[in-house]
């Protein structure tokens, strides 16, 4: 072994960096929680090849002081916390006091900064946590950050990055958990000079999650509130159609903090199994208020980890939630033969938000040309001779193509409106007007959805027929929905056993001579012992043989057929790692794969009075929406899109 001795300041400060800035968007992170802390209501983050070259990141915040400065870069210097005491009570983004030492230990830092009030600002520069410069300058309020050339004098680290395209990738995706985790402030992202992300800023979460993750997902949320003592919980849920195929999509923050918690996700998950298909994950938007003595937030560098005092009440609570929000929500999807025109998002060149004086400007000139504009095309319409004509000078013929030349004039009006960057949102919502009648037509037809699902409007649905000898047609209300009679069949078996279970009715059994005798682990005997309740319900007479040992003296005899023993030693298997209390996730999922074994299948002539009673079935359940695989069993189709595909109607 070598002689031990001290290391010097600069191997300290490139360790310590490793602990909280692994790639650019470790940067951005840190440097963006400052800004919020500070108070900004605007956060400008801006890169070039995926961070690597350039970070700046520019917030209207409350500044720091110049003599703050200096200090700011130093080793666990902080203004968030005093003593280890008041990490029991942190309520701020950051608090450890690491990162702009370790930002500042492998990258070019410039930071210039004023204080709110103050004449004149800051600048500072710090190379590879040397001090370079500190001088007076003149500066807007708030705080900029610029790095420049990160892991310059940490070559190794480079290797291990990915491409530009993928690190700015992270970053859009933190700028976009930034947003929804605090709409109220507006936050802009710029890469290699393109705009990519600019939201409101106006405190509504739904519109930040228009602007963030598009009008597909803001017209298919779910609000959902709950709460359980102390800690409350608000935000939004997706409905099924916009699943994922992975939890990128899973966002839930905790007194403004993204975190990643076991226990959020499995409550999630477990609520939306009757909805979801296998491997397919929600998207979600929730935010929980929780006393900041609840919670430990000191786990690791990053952040993302925290700890509960009360994990299971968390876990019911999330899980009731969603649960409620999702029940009783029509989950029918419409088919759309004509693809939605898309609409084109424009990002209108706005200075940055401590320039408000500018912006006032900017805003008001961009109105006057837009104003401009519009009045001289509708003065051209006006002057137009066909118009100024009327209809008395014009038989019927004339006449009809005198309305169709008008309407071609308000076409390009309109059209002269939409390449105009009047305001973003008539851009990006396509007009007020417009908007409202997408609501309002969205709205009719999720009330004639309901109206479908009323079991007292059974009497005005017309079936149609079979199709494929595995579709419904059932016409109401100019709309048409078509109903998958294996899905339908099986949800219906599927929620038949489980009201069993959850009614503890008693299931049919079959009585063993002699009983089989299973020898088990201590885990499997708890697990067993945990859960005995489920199994007693389903039909298992399991007693205790002595030690370890258990005697099984009757199996469920209406489970389809399925080998019972098998069955009960799978569930104990599994049980073993379920660390949750409540109807293990593998009888449900075992009660599932019956079902579909027994339900009727595809490619199965049923009569009318067939179709009659299982649709008839299908309505009184709660969920009718999924198949317990999560596959649709009912779609839709307006009688308007059908007129669109034959061109009765244009628009």
């Amino acid at each position: 072994m070598g002689k031990i001795h001290l290391l010097d300041s600069d191997t300290i400060n490139q360790i310590a960096a490793g602990e909280v800035v692994e790639r650019p968007a470790s940067v951005v992170k840190e440097l963006v929680e400052n800004a919020v802390d500070a108070g900004a209501s605007f956060v400008t983050a801006e890169i070039k090849e995926g961070g690597l070259s350039f970070i700046r990141i520019t917030d209207n915040g409350t500044g720091m002081a110049k003599e703050d400065v200096p200090t700011a870069f130093f080793r666990h210097a902080t203004s968030k916390i005093s003593t280890a005491l008041d990490l029991l009570s942190v309520k701020s983004l950051g608090f450890r006091g690491e990162a702009l030492s370790s930002i500042a230990a492998v990258s070019m830092v410039e930071l210039v900064t004023k204080m709110r009030g103050e004449f004149s600002g800051c600048r500072y520069l710090i190379e590879g946590g040397k001090e370079k410069e500190c001088s007076e300058v003149g500066a807007p309020e708030g705080t900029t950050f610029i790095v420049r050339t990160l892991f310059y004098n940490t070559p190794a680290r480079r290797k291990f990055l990915k491409s530009a395209v993928t690190e700015a990738g992270y970053i859009s995706d933190l700028m976009a958990r930034f947003a929804v985790a605090h709409p109220e402030i507006t936050f802009k992202f710029i890469n290699n000079g393109k705009t990519m992300l600019q939201t409101p800023g106006n405190g509504n979460l739904k519109d930040c999650i228009y602007h963030v993750y598009g009008r597909e997902t803001a017209a298919a949320l779910v609000e959902a509130t709950g709460a359980a003592g102390k800690i409350k919980l608000t935000g939004f849920l997706g409905k099924p159609v916009i699943s994922r195929g992975n939890r990128n999509y899973e966002n839930y923050f905790i007194n403004g903090r993204y975190i990643k918690s076991n226990i959020i996700s499995k409550a999630i998950e477990e609520a939306y199994k009757p909805y979801a298909m296998q491997h397919k994950y929600p998207f979600t938007a929730l935010h929980f208020m929780i006393p900041t003595e609840e919670i430990d937030v000191n786990v690791h560098p990053t952040k993302l980890e925290v700890r509960f005092a009360d994990g299971e009440s968390l876990y019911q609570l999330v899980y009731r939630t969603v649960q409620n929000a999702l029940s009783g929500k029509n989950m029918i999807p419409d088919v759309l033969l004509t693809p939605e025109k898309k609409v084109r998002t424009v990002y209108v060149p706005t200075p940055e938000g401590f320039e408000h004086g500018r912006m006032a400007q900017t805003k008001e000139s961009v109105r006057d040309e837009a104003a401009r504009v519009r009045e001289e095309a509708i003065r051209k319409t006006l002057a137009d001779p066909l118009f100024l004509a009327g209809d008395k000078s014009f038989p019927a013929s004339e006449k009809e193509m005198q309305e169709k030349s008008l309407k071609e004039k308000k076409s390009e009006v309109e059209e002269l409106q939409e390449e105009k960057p009047l305001v973003r949102e008539k851009i990006s919502y396509g007009g007020e007007d417009t908007k409202n009648i997408q609501q309002s037509l969205f709205e009719v037809s999720e009330q004639k959805k309901v109206a479908f699902l009323d079991p007292k409007q059974e009497e005005n649905h017309r079936i149609i027929g079979q199709l494929f000898a595995t579709y419904w047609l059932v016409e109401f209300r100019e709309q048409l929905f078509i109903i998958d009679q294996h899905a339908a069949h099986e949800k219906i078996l599927y929620e038949r056993t489980m009201a069993r279970m959850r009614a503890k009715d008693t299931f049919l059994s079959q009585m063993l001579t002699p009983p089989i005798i299973l020898s088990l682990s201590l885990r499997e005997e708890e697990a067993l012992n945990r859960h005995m309740d489920a199994f007693c319900s389903l039909g298992f007479a399991i007693e205790a043989f002595g030690g370890r040992e258990y005697a099984v003296s009757a199996l469920p005899a209406d489970l389809y057929g399925v080998d019972g023993k098998a069955l009960l030693i799978e569930m104990l298997d599994h049980m073993v790692e379920e660390p949750l209390v409540g109807t293990p996730a593998l009888i449900q999922e075992k009660i599932a794969a019956l079902s579909c074994k027994a339900a009727v299948k595809g490619n199965t002539r049923l009569s009318d009075r067939e179709a009659r009673a299982l649709i008839h079935e299908l309505l009184q359940l709660e969920h009718p929406f999924h198949c317990p695989h999560g596959r649709p069993i009912i779609i839709s189709m307006t009688k308007g899109e059908l007129e669109r595909e034959f061109k009765r109607i244009v628009n």
